[in-house]
């Protein structure tokens, strides 16, 4: 009988905590901390923290990538309220952040648009 082997998918990480997380792994830091400190050392919490502080973008889904790809290709002067809602939705979910729509113009695209800008001319080079 053939012995079946499962891989188990590992999650990307979320920030820089998972980073530090894994390479306290790999180098034993992190066993010799629980080891010295117990099971409670707090590395958790930091690792929560540093996640939260300094969080990595995630990747655009293909129906973000067309709605950005539509909206860059229009080069339109003004935002409508509606694409605006979808915009920010948009950069909260890739860059984890919590921006609320604005009535402020060069906010928004001094901002928002700037970064939604060179993410959709990052995926085009690639």
């Amino acid at each position: 009988m053939a012995k079946k082997t499962t891989t188990k998918k590992k999650a990307a990480p979320k920030g820089l905590g998972d980073t530090v997380e894994k390479i306290t792994e790999v180098t034993g830091i992190k066993k010799a901390v629980k080891w010295i400190f117990g099971e409670d050392c707090g590395c958790e919490d930091r690792k929560e923290w540093l996640n939260k502080k300094f969080p990595y973008s995630q990747q655009l889904t293909e129906a973000e990538f067309d709605y950005l790809e539509a909206y860059f290709l229009s080069k339109k002067e003004v935002v409508s309220k509606e694409e605006q809602k979808e915009l920010i939705a948009i950069y909260n979910r890739v860059f984890n952040q919590r921006v609320q729509p604005s009535s402020c113009t060069p906010c928004f695209k001094n901002r928002i648009h700037k970064e939604l800008l060179n993410l959709y001319g990052a995926y085009k080079v690639s």
